[in-house]
């Protein structure tokens, strides 16, 4: 779970600042499930650079809540969440300040979307929130206020799971005990499982995936899974600590993810079966897949160029899938091309998608 926050402060010297304004929403790796947004009377003035960056300034804070008057409800939006941020140790600094203030000692892991976008979208020009959100396409509104910013960080982090195929982020998360008995430990695994379509990873005691599945109902999947007798299922069963998922939206996206992450995780307890690798292309050599996305209003796709396929991404803007430069920097990239290949085109040859558009050389590719 975690808590993607951004706060607004006074300005001034170094462990002196106080806040103006915190926006938190409670992010289970898919959806908001919970959210806090505030106004707060820092009790101090506030620099005027500052006023003239977020528009904020004492008047309008007059009548807001004090830190200690939100504190608790900070603690419990928090807890058990890792703390995610754009430059994350700013706003873990300040929070743990405002907290020391009260003699209250807050401790939470943390994760910048700085440093991870830095890692897996190496190719932006800036990793600023704002250049960085418009080389990819998220719109954002209210900038430099706590809400606006918070919000374009959980569309960032939302791709930045997406693009992390090696599941560090996830297991980062990952709890490594339960002291409940067996029947509890499982239901409460099978508690946190969603009714959709999608992979599924079971992770052993140290984080490790072990096994990958897939499915059109993930919790039905993983219910047969460790209702199953056989000797490998059981041992599944024993070892696992924590099951994490990824929705598809769709049964193309469900293959692909299915076989591109078996092929570059080797999970312990599957099977890997080799595929026959085929010369023939795809009937366009420069082309987008279309299909329906993890909600109503998202799309899948797949881009292909010079007959072999670059990456696949979700987009839920036209003109994320109109400009081509944008839909690359959203991508997650393909290593195994000839296997991305094969499922790609074997789903096409026996079913159909929400759409193909055939690009044109002359577009840029």
């Amino acid at each position: 779970m975690y808590a993607i926050l951004d706060i607004e402060t006074t300005g001034g010297k170094y462990n002196e600042e106080g806040i103006t304004e915190i926006a938190i929403y409670k992010f289970d790796g898919h959806q908001i499930v919970d959210q806090f947004i505030s106004l707060v009377n820092p009790e101090r003035e506030i620099q005027e650079f500052v006023v003239k960056l977020t528009g904020i300034n004492n008047k309008m804070l007059r009548n807001a809540p004090k830190f200690y008057e939100i504190a608790k409800r900070i603690v419990e939006i928090t807890e058990d969440c890792f703390i995610v941020a754009h430059n994350a140790n700013f706003d873990y600094r300040i929070l743990r300040t405002e907290f020391e203030r009260l003699g209250y000692k807050y401790t939470r892991n943390t994760l910048c979307t700085v440093t991870l976008s830095k890692k897996l979208i190496p190719e932006a020009p800036s990793h600023s929130l704002g250049k960085l959100c418009k080389f990819i396409g998220i719109p954002m509104s209210d900038r430099h206020r706590a809400t606006g910013d918070a919000l374009a960080t959980v569309q960032l982090f939302k791709l930045l799971l997406d693009k992390d195929v090696e599941k560090k982020i996830i297991q980062q998360s990952i709890k490594y005990f339960d002291n409940r008995q067996e029947k509890h430990r499982i239901q409460k695994i099978l508690d946190s499982l969603p009714e959709s379509q999608g992979v599924f990873y079971v992770h052993n005691d140290e984080g490790s995936i072990i096994y990958i599945d897939r499915g059109k109902n993930i919790r039905q999947e993983v219910t047969k899974l460790f209702l199953k007798e056989t000797r490998k299922a059981l041992k599944i069963v024993k070892r696992v600590t924590k099951v994490t998922y990824e929705e598809t939206g769709n049964l193309l996206f469900t293959r692909l993810k299915y076989h591109l992450e078996l092929d570059k995780i080797k999970p312990k307890f599957n099977i890997i079966r080799k595929r026959k690798i085929s010369d023939k292309g795809f009937n366009h050599d420069h082309m987008i897949v279309v299909d329906k996305g993890r909600t109503p209003e998202e799309n899948a796709v797949i881009l292909i160029e010079n007959n072999e396929v670059v990456g696949y991404t979700y987009t839920n803007l036209a003109f994320q899938e109109n400009q081509i430069s944008i839909l690359k920097s959203m991508l997650t990239s393909v290593e195994n091309k000839e296997l991305a290949k094969i499922i790609i085109k074997n789903y096409l040859l026996r079913n159909k998608v929400s759409k193909i558009v055939r690009l044109q050389v002359e577009n840029n590719l």
